[in-house]
């Protein structure tokens, strides 16, 4: 897939499918799917089922044109499906944009948010990013509570990686998300939108991001950074909500559209039959297209 048309697709119709869970979170991501901790034996084992749960969503014939962008975990994009490097696949076979994540996890709260741990491996992953055909990369921080000061640290970090990203010649996608269970969650985000402008007007005009978003409390709020002319797409995350809240509210937000991970896979179970899987995943497919091309 060429650039251009990476670009063509993301700029389009369609939504990013986030398939990206990590060390951390697959046990749940697992669990939730109907796979248990006794189904492994070591984390080798743990990501063998991880995969194999990634590669029956990304192989179904219902995981089409609706998608038009995929994030994936660095051990997945050293996977293979059908024989073809991950991305490749999704690239050649289903004409799908890859990205990757590339955080290393979250460091313990100061000032209200948890700022990326220091990227050690950052250098590596990008040039096996490139080498893999990927076009874009994720990273996330977390806000927690409306401290301006560090809502401020939040979004200079992620610009700071993002321009390193960008020097790589691969897409930034900036992830601040604010939490959904926040008491102060909508002050967070009239912060965060300030801070956003600010680090956006200060991007040269060659230099381009993306950002995901948790679903703001005020529909329409980031309009602003929706039409920012450093801004290629703007995505939300699910963050928490179920698939149905997660629609309405991204549905009321025009020119977001969705990047969702446990919003998407809710109602997949490892032991349904391909019929049900796919029942399944085209509904939550078509549910979140609509919301995003509301």
């Amino acid at each position: 897939m060429t650039i251009q048309t990476a670009l063509e697709r993301i700029s389009g119709n369609g939504f990013i499918a986030a398939l990206d869970q990590s060390g951390g979170s697959s046990p749940k991501a697992l669990a939730a799917y109907g796979v248990d901790e006794s189904a492994w034996e070591n984390d080798e084992q743990m990501f063998e089922k991880i995969h194999e749960m990634r590669t029956r969503i990304i192989i179904n014939p219902k995981f089409d044109e609706r998608i038009s962008g995929a994030i994936l975990f660095e051990r997945t994009m050293n996977s293979e499906i059908n024989g073809m490097p991950t991305a490749q696949y999704l690239s050649e076979k289903k004409n799908i944009v890859p990205f990757l994540k590339v955080d290393e996890g979250l460091q313990d709260e100061v000032n209200g948010v948890q700022l990326m741990k220091d990227m050690k491996g950052l250098t590596k992953r990008l040039a096996d990013a490139n080498t893999h055909g990927i076009f874009g990369t994720k990273m996330r921080s977390v806000i927690n509570s409306a401290n301006a000061e560090g809502i401020a640290a939040i979004v200079a970090q992620q610009f700071e990686v993002g321009g390193v990203i960008i020097d790589a010649g691969l897409m930034p996608i900036i992830e601040p998300e604010v939490n959904i269970k926040s008491v102060e969650k909508a002050a967070c985000e009239v912060l965060l939108r300030k801070e956003l402008i600010k680090a956006l007007d200060a991007l040269p005009e060659d230099k381009h991001v993306m950002l995901k978003l948790t679903l703001p409390e005020e529909a329409g709020l980031y309009d602003v950074l929706i039409n920012h002319p450093r801004v290629l797409r703007v995505v939300a995350l699910s963050g928490g909500y179920s698939c149905d809240e997660a629609n309405k509210k991204l549905a009321l937000n025009h020119g977001m559209t969705a990047s969702f991970s446990r919003a998407l896979v809710q109602d997949l179970r490892a032991d349904q039959s391909e019929e049900e899987f796919t029942a399944a995943l085209d509904s939550a497919i078509e549910s979140i297209y609509q919301a995003s091309t509301t």
